[in-house]
């Protein structure tokens, strides 16, 4: 089954931080988008989560 796909903006809302946070961590290859609709980019509920928990576990091995 297809997990349903998600706009940066609704990514954003749910993983608690900006949308130019959401496009850093694409940037910075945390996040891939799972596919477009136009030219937004969509992603995967799940696959924002494991980029929030990667990004915050390298954050706190540096603290």
């Amino acid at each position: 089954m297809n997990a349903p796909l998600i706009s940066g903006d609704l990514a954003a809302t749910e993983a608690d931080v900006s949308p130019a946070t959401i496009r850093k961590w694409v940037q910075l290859g945390h996040l891939k988008a799972a596919g477009r609709q136009g030219r937004r980019s969509m992603y995967r509920l799940e696959d924002v989560f494991a980029a929030e928990r990667c990004v915050r576990r390298a954050a706190r091995a540096q603290s």
